[in-house]
């Protein structure tokens, strides 16, 4: 620890990072969630503990929750070890969430072919916010009311967001009116552009190349001001626990939606075949999995209303076949559902999974249809209805009651006329285990 000087109204010391010859690099790819989160904030307690020069953020993402952006911010600003958050490799984008990471890091860099931005808050059934246009003189004068471009909460969603990021901006002296122009207007920026606007520090195409540019500059800790010694540091990667990647499997939207449908449909088949337990257990944990991935993701829960309706009238319909109402309203329904379950586009269900998923219940209840229509015009083969019409041989001569021989088994039987044994006779109707039978004359169709 060395001078002391003043900065901004605070009052920082300036320090020289080394001693220390290695950097610790954690690859942030996909949406940003509570799972990216947790990643970083161990990565940054392990830089701290294990006293590495400075901490590097390869990022690549769309975009993802505000509450897991705001956590990661936080624990940026609140390190003690410089955290460089590195877009990269090319084709690679800090959208959204990321503008944000990017802007709170103490060292903003891309690489080639990269770009950031389009970082308005969304949320679940609203639209990107616009600021409210004033009131146009004409429209004052007719008294009409001037257009909405946004709701009020949007609007608050919007200038939260607007104050947050200029205050980013504000810490590492970056330009914070493009800053807040990504937020209201969702515009985009190029690396070359970035660099050119002051928006980010440096564009650098390999680590080797980014260790260099950074070598010298001085950056805004916690609590102090620190020259960076980088040139010499060796990258070491930071893999990320079993937890975390089970943590990330699960609350990726597929996923979670998958597991939905398989947790309902073990529920319900469990119900229809007590006792078969595998369908009833791996559907309990998979449905509990789910609900606890929905409670961290942007549900539409009018969404999830929908889909879980849809498959109780399909389920209906397969179980106790109709005439198909109730399963072309739940295919219908879950359809519905599923596609309004996430409706912020980066959080969207996949549009095939969705179909190939709706195609598939749609087909069963087909076949289901197909088996009970099969089976209606089927012979019946069993109980009252299977006996009428069947034909008979008399055992004995009888006149009013006697016994016929009918499929193996002797029955009583009834007839208005005298038979004579070996005569066959033909089943008219059945009252409990007595046959009314005629007798079949010779040349008639039996």
């Amino acid at each position: 620890m060395g001078l002391m000087g003043l900065f901004g109204g605070a009052t920082f010391v300036i320090s020289q990072i080394s001693g220390t010859q290695t950097a610790l690099m954690l690859d942030v790819r996909g949406i940003i969630g509570p799972a990216t989160s947790e990643y970083i904030r161990q990565g940054l307690d392990k830089a701290k503990n294990e006293n590495h020069a400075i901490v590097i953020l390869r990022l690549d993402t769309p975009g993802g929750l505000d509450t897991a952006m705001r956590d990661i911010v936080k624990a940026i600003l609140a390190s003690t070890v410089p955290v460089v958050t590195w877009v990269a490799p090319e084709g690679s984008r800090a959208a959204s969430a990321g503008t944000y990471i990017l802007y709170a890091s103490h060292i903003a860099a891309m690489a080639p072919a990269t770009n950031l931005g389009a970082a308005t808050p969304m949320r679940i059934g609203g639209i990107p916010g616009r600021p409210q246009a004033p009131p146009d003189d004409e429209d004052s004068v007719n008294g009409e009311e001037p257009p909405r471009l946004a709701d009020t909460l949007q609007q608050k969603m919007i200038n939260d967001a607007a104050a947050f990021i200029r205050a980013l901006a504000d810490r590492h002296g970056r330009n914070p009116d493009w800053a807040e122009k990504a937020v209201r207007e969702a515009v985009s920026l190029t690396a070359e552009e970035a660099l050119q606007k002051g928006v980010i520090n440096l564009m650098a195409a390999t680590p080797e190349e980014l260790l260099l540019l950074m070598d010298g500059r001085e950056v805004v800790l916690y609590s102090e001001k620190a020259v960076l010694a980088t040139k010499d540091l060796v990258i070491i990667p930071f893999e990320p626990c079993w937890r975390i990647m089970l943590l990330s499997v699960i609350t990726n939207p597929n996923i979670a939606y998958i597991l939905l449908l398989v947790g309902i449909y073990g529920l319900i088949f469990e119900l229809a075949n007590p006792g078969a337990v595998l369908p009833g257990v791996a559907g309990a944990i998979s449905l509990l999995v789910a609900m606890y991935a929905f409670q961290i993701l942007p549900v539409n829960y009018a969404g999830l209303a929908l889909i879980i309706l849809g498959i109780v009238f399909m389920a209906v319909e397969a179980f106790r076949p109709g005439f198909g109402l109730l399963g072309g309203g739940g295919i219908i329904a879950f359809v519905i559902g599923s596609i309004i379950l996430m409706d912020d586009e980066i959080f969207a269900i996949s549009l095939p999974l969705i179909g190939s998923t709706a195609l598939v219940s749609a087909g069963f209840i087909i076949y289901m249809l197909g088996r009970l229509y099969t089976v209606s015009r089927r012979k019946v083969i069993t109980g009252v209805e299977k006996m009428i019409g069947e034909t008979g041989e008399v055992m004995e001569d009888f006149a009013g009651t006697g016994r016929v021989w009918l499929d193996g088994e002797s029955w009583q039987a009834e007839c208005q006329s005298a038979v004579a044994k070996g005569q066959k006779v033909k089943v008219l109707s059945m009252d409990d285990l007595r046959l009314t039978v005629e007798t079949i004359k010779e040349g008639a169709k039996k």
